[in-house]
């Protein structure tokens, strides 16, 4: 879900040109980078509401299919390629535009548009969460936090090179490494030093609702779908990329297994959405949480870039607009002017929904189980049975059935529990 401003901050992913440069190593650095994110931070959370078991089998299914249909992704465009020796596709929605023609390539766009959204949002109410939980003696809520921000978002919005502000995503990830360092570090003091009772987790929860919430928060965990094209080309010997995908892949599963399981089990049924505000409030608790809001605040421009990116260039061809620079003779100042007024509008607008947002957990879950389950198996399936159809394998085929089907599925009662939830 966080895959443009991953692109963004990945020094190593330097070109999606067709001769790729970057080595094993680097490519699996920029795998991790394009997937995991602050999400993982709600991972225990997901275990509360679905059991520690049921818990640990939706991420493993989450992560094994995700891995699989990214795989589609490149199965796909490497049979286009083969076909026009000139074609380059460099983006999602240049596959869909190849597979589906003018609807596939809008609807690819859009889908990863309106999550881009629902990720700006949600990096709003992460922020303003860890504000809250930091001043929370001074009486300061989650509203109040993200509109505090609006005017710093607004100063860094403007700021031209995207470049400036890389550092700082790559500042935010290594926060996000520490402050699971020191969950688990926490989790274990808990364990050791209470009355701890593995019979006081529940294994499977008998509310379905809380499946279907561990679902959405897993599939926003293995976000980055729309990297995978980028990732492959980078590479310098692509055709072992396949393989270096499913091993990163399980080593990132098993990761975010082990920490969702450890973090319920320390906290059980007080673990809170986003679990470090489970931890005591301590300064070491206090400067992870500073430094990850420190690291999203500087980096939340690149996040909406690909969204201002459009708006912008949706006013440029507006046909109003360039009448107006054309009976100017200051064409080029109203010109900034409305960059600069978009760009803020833009920003206002997001901190208004994400002060309507309830928590971290049920949007990021609400995202995961919509926008995220269409991207991650309803397209690259579809896609898949266009291209090869009577070419794959009965279970080939039968397998692609079952994943868009149950994506599909997933979405609509995704949707529908946590609306009602919310």
């Amino acid at each position: 879900m966080e895959q443009q401003r991953k692109r963004a901050s990945v020094p190593l992913l330097e070109s999606t040109s067709s001769i790729g440069t970057a080595s094993m190593a680097q490519t699996v650095g920029n795998i991790i980078v394009s997937v995991v994110g602050t999400g993982v931070l709600g991972l225990p959370f997901a275990f509360r509401s679905a059991g520690w078991l049921a818990g640990s089998i939706v991420v493993l299914v989450a992560g094994l299919s995700s891995c699989y249909c990214m795989l589609l992704l490149v199965q796909c465009r490497r049979k286009l390629a083969s076909e026009e020796e000139s074609i380059e596709m460099k983006a999602y929605g240049d596959l869909g535009y190849k597979c589906m023609g003018r609807t596939g390539g809008y609807l690819a766009e859009f889908l990863i548009l309106i999550t881009q959204v629902g990720g700006s949002v949600a990096y709003l109410v992460f922020i303003g969460q860890n504000l809250s939980s930091i001043f929370k003696g001074q009486g300061l809520t989650l509203g109040s936090s993200i509109f505090l921000l609006v005017p710093i978002e607004i100063g860094l919005s403007w700021i031209g090179s995207l470049s400036a502000l890389a550092p700082f995503s790559i500042f935010a990830d290594c926060c996000n490494v520490l402050a699971m360092a020191i969950v688990v570090k926490d989790d274990i003091q808990q364990l050791v030093g209470s009355e701890f009772s593995f019979r006081d987790r529940a294994a499977i929860t008998s509310n379905i609702g809380g499946l279907s919430y561990a679902g959405g928060m897993a599939v926003f965990c293995f976000g980055g779908f729309g990297m995978t094209l980028a990732l492959e080309s980078s590479m310098k010997e692509k055709s072992t990329f396949p393989k270096l995908l499913a091993k990163t892949f399980t080593g990132i599963t098993l990761v975010y297994v082990l920490f969702g399981f450890s973090g319920y089990m320390a906290y059980g049924d007080q673990t809170k959405d986003i679990v470090i505000l489970n931890l005591p409030h301590d300064w070491w608790a206090v400067a992870v949480q500073v430094g990850l809001c420190l690291g999203l605040i500087f980096t939340f421009p690149i996040m909406i870039h690909p969204i201002r990116e459009i708006v912008e260039g949706s006013l440029d061809k507006s046909k109003w607009f360039q009448k107006l620079l054309c009976n100017s003779d200051y064409s080029t100042r109203i010109s900034k002017f409305a960059m600069y007024m978009s760009r803020a509008i833009l920003v206002i607008s997001l901190a208004f929904l994400a002060s309507y947002v309830p928590g971290f957990g049920i949007f990021a879950s609400l995202v995961g189980s919509t926008l995220c389950a269409l991207i991650s198996f309803v397209l690259p399936t579809t896609f898949h049975l266009i291209l090869f159809g009577g070419s794959l394998h009965f279970w080939q085929r039968a397998l692609d059935f079952f994943i868009l089907s149950c994506g599909l599925l997933f979405a609509a009662y995704g949707t529908y529990n946590t609306v009602v939830g919310i």
